[in-house]
């Protein structure tokens, strides 16, 4: 079905039309466009993510060598550096931002029988922020530090199957703790945090709306024990209370009792003193929940590796969104053809593979078996064995 099709041209096909359309009509991306669509722009862009290109001329150079065969690959206008940063520009970054939460809708249900660290079958979600350091001469929009500029990106994942479900790019300096007024908790999910979030007002609105949190205490947490429950030593789980809060304005905010874990990781023989409002699961898989967050970290890792999100095109604040909106919606369609073609590799192995085969005229299944054969099974040599003679 896809013979003489491009690879890029079949990833791109798991690209919802219908919502990109709807996104860009609702920012008015195209009354703008001076002849330089929304598509064009998203196609660049998703190209330079998925080869590595690093400027605006670097896209230029590679896509015009391709002459008559941009047209085939979708794109319909001329390509050239300043039209793709007039793009950058002036299209809202928003409509890349919509496009994301669009595809995030594919690509959940997808992942929705992932396994986790835990046995457990509710969902479970990490939320953390990662900081991309910019310069302030050149991005003094999105000041941090008296020296240096930054965004800060903030991620609620699914960690079944690592989908981004909540970003938001902020400045640097926004506090980790604001999102938590940002995202609304579902009824029997869970919610890994690190310390960062550790506020006692916020936490209580998981408690109303029926959802559990799993957060990492600091040392002036000021808690009285009420309960102790048997500790399984043997597996790390050091002690586990119930406790309430000591001070008057933190028992104001939150004024139910609370769990404390205190677990010891064999293997970093780290100590951790974890906090939740889940009663019912044992120690040990609450602290399992903890550990899992590792996954959000990860996360961040492999975009900053993999995607150009720590190089930018342009320097105002709407083209830097841009890039990062359409890193992460590049990551997600990434994802959705890993599933839907039914790929047993990690995304790092598929993304390297697609980066090296994504003008080859090829089915993409067949694409990816040729290059792994090619690099994990040498090839037979021609040179005959003298113990064979």
């Amino acid at each position: 079905m896809n013979s003489g099709r491009a690879v890029f041209s079949q990833v791109m096909d798991h690209l919802p039309a219908h919502e990109f359309h709807r996104c860009v009509r609702r920012y008015g991306g195209e009354r703008r466009h001076r002849g330089f669509s929304c598509m064009d722009q998203f196609l660049c862009m998703a190209f330079a993510q998925l080869t590595g290109r690093e400027s605006l001329r670097d896209i230029e150079v590679c896509l015009r060598s391709l002459g008559p065969r941009l047209y085939h690959l979708g794109f319909r206008s001329r390509i050239s550096r300043s039209t793709l940063a007039d793009a950058n520009e002036a299209h809202d970054w928003r409509i890349w931002a919509d496009l994301a939460q669009a595809l995030i809708a594919i690509a959940r249900p997808l992942y929705a029988r992932e396994a986790l660290d835990a046995d457990l079958e509710a969902t479970v979600y990490a939320l953390d922020s990662s900081t991309i350091d910019l310069c302030l001469s050149l991005f003094p929009w999105a000041r941090f530090q008296r020296t240096k500029s930054a965004v800060k990106m903030h991620t609620l994942l699914d960690l079944r199957g690592s989908i981004p479900t909540f970003v938001r790019v902020t400045e640097g300096r926004r506090h980790d703790v604001h999102m938590l007024d940002e995202i609304v908790p579902e009824a029997g999910s869970f919610y890994v945090m690190d310390r960062g979030y550790l506020d006692f007002a916020r936490l209580y609105v998981f408690v109303r709306c029926s959802a559990f949190y799993v957060v990492r205490s600091k040392k002036n947490v000021h808690l009285d024990r009420r309960y102790s429950h048997p500790a399984a030593i043997a597996d790390g789980v050091l002690s586990d209370h119930t406790v309430v809060l000591r001070t008057r304005d933190s028992a104001r905010a939150y004024p139910e009792a609370l769990r404390r874990v205190h677990f010891r990781d064999s293997i970093t023989d780290k100590r951790l003193v974890l906090l939740t409002n889940n009663f019912e699961l044992e120690a040990l898989t609450i602290a399992r929940l903890y550990k899992s967050r590792w996954r959000v970290e990860l996360f961040f890792k492999w975009i900053k590796q993999h995607l150009r999100v720590k190089a930018f095109y342009g320097l105002s604040e709407n083209a830097v969104k841009t890039q990062i909106w359409i890193a992460i919606a590049t990551y997600l369609l990434v994802a959705i053809l890993k599933k839907r073609l039914g790929l047993d590799v990690s995304l790092y192995k598929l993304l390297q593979v697609l980066s090296i085969t994504v003008l080859e005229k090829t089915p993409v299944l067949q694409a990816f078996q040729r290059t792994v054969s090619n690099v994990e099974i040498p090839a037979p040599s021609n040179q005959l064995n003298l113990l064979d003679l």
